[in-house]
């Protein structure tokens, strides 16, 4: 049975007296420092002494110290900075400062979950995961709101690791919506699953590969473009507001028997097939292990992939359309 937590499971008080370091200050640094700081928690941020964002924080209202600073001054570090990166910024910034009773905080489980981190004992270790990028965390906590969230203890050494966390989520808006417990494992597996198989790495080959069939078929690539990527959006805010259901209700009976019919022979028994590959290699840790090299090496693959997908023709006639709609920046 799923366990879902809401505002009234939540203490705040838990957390009177306590410091909290948010390491980072990105999408989702910037937010939950801030809600923790309207929620009148003792928030400090840590940042590189050279960091860019260092003023931004000030000119927030925060007050801000070097990562090691941060680290050694809080009893709980909430860390925040690119998961290629957590590793090394632990070991030499973070870990030194920490004290028995103190707690470290993620919100994705990736570096714990692949042994990356390994945190001494007598360290609480738990995950308040938002479902939501960072100004959205925000914006619905200044509105009066907040996005679901995730929640998972993955060490208890003071036996009240579920309850900070929960203080934790609450802090940040998340308690509002409701905050479903999970664990690091199911977290961080089935996060990189959705973003490779279909969020990131499925969608976008798909739209390409729709639009180079049409341009190699010899229709036009702004009216491919069209057809298979921009109008996808219009697709995806139907199914976000009312699931499968309310898109097919939408749409026009052409499009959901063709739809249907053809759907199912694009994405078929060889997709899902691959589906179960990419599962296996995050499962057993070889995509970690790929993806930790990748970034040691200073990214090369990543870096000729990135300039290769800036190279397609379907950017190139996209970036011409878009100057057509000037609307689109406001959105």
């Amino acid at each position: 049975m799923v366990q879902i937590y809401y505002d009234d499971d939540a203490d705040l008080g838990i957390l009177a007296g306590k410091t909290i370091a948010v390491i980072g200050y990105g999408s989702q640094g910037h937010a939950q420092a801030q809600n923790l700081n309207d929620s009148g928690l003792d928030v400090i941020v840590g940042l590189k002494d050279t960091s860019k964002s260092w003023a931004q924080a000030e000119k927030d209202g925060l007050k801000v110290m070097t990562v090691s600073a941060a680290s050694a001054k809080a009893d709980i570090v909430q860390i925040l900075v690119p998961d290629e990166l957590q590793s090394q910024i632990y070991a030499n910034e973070i870990e030194p400062g920490l004290t028995a009773g103190n707690a470290i905080a993620f919100s994705h489980g990736f570096n714990i979950h692949f042994g990356q981190i390994v945190p001494p004992e007598g360290i609480d270790v738990f995950m308040i995961a938002p479902k939501a990028p960072g100004h959205m965390v925000r914006r619905t906590f200044v509105e009066g709101n907040g996005v679901p969230g995730l929640i998972a203890v993955h060490q208890d050494a003071t036996g009240a690791a579920t309850e900070i966390g929960l203080a934790y989520a609450r802090g940040i808006g998340c308690t509002r919506a409701g905050l479903i417990e999970t664990t690091f494992a199911e977290e961080t597996e089935t996060d990189l699953f959705g973003e490779q198989v279909d969020l990131c790495g499925g969608v976008t080959c798909m739209i390409k590969a729709a639009f180079e069939t049409l341009v190699d078929a010899g229709y036009q690539p702004e009216i491919a473009y069209f057809e298979t990527l921009h109008e996808l959006k219009l697709i995806v805010d139907l199914i976000h507001e009312g699931g499968l259901a309310k898109m097919w209700n939408s749409v026009s009976n052409t499009a959901e028997y063709g739809g249907l019919t053809v759907g199912p022979k694009i994405i078929n028994e060889q997709s899902i097939d691959a589906m179960y590959d990419a599962l296996e290699k995050i499962q057993s840790g070889e995509f970690a292990r790929e993806w930790v090299l990748e970034s040691q090496a200073k990214r090369p693959v990543l870096n000729a992939l990135e300039r290769m997908e800036r190279d397609h023709l379907i950017e190139e006639v996209g970036a011409e359309l878009r100057s057509m709609m000037p609307w689109l920046d406001s959105e």
